[in-house]
């Protein structure tokens, strides 16, 4: 089943880069898209159940999901995340 969320801190193409790495890595979770243009992620699941696993992660990494707390530790998560992002490219 085909999923878009549309998330915060979303930069650049090394922000990019990690969400479909790290979101790739959870089980039943495949297809992983970036949209840089309009700050979505798409995703195929199994079952619902994989979409609450999704959103954490990508909270995790710094990039949460739009109408969720958005604090400095999470600004800062991402800024990590798209470096590491741009390194492995």
């Amino acid at each position: 089943m085909k999923n878009t969320l549309n998330i915060q801190n979303l930069k650049c193409g090394g922000c990019a880069n990690t969400i479909v790495t790290q979101l790739s890595k959870l089980e039943g979770i495949s297809e992983v898209e970036v949209n840089n243009d309009t700050d979505e992620v798409s995703f195929n699941t199994i079952s619902e159940a994989e979409i609450e696993t999704v959103k954490n992660k990508l909270s995790d990494l710094g990039y949460p999901i739009v109408g969720d707390a958005n604090s400095l530790p999470k600004k800062a998560k991402s800024f990590v995340s798209c470096a590491v992002g741009r390194m492995t490219k």
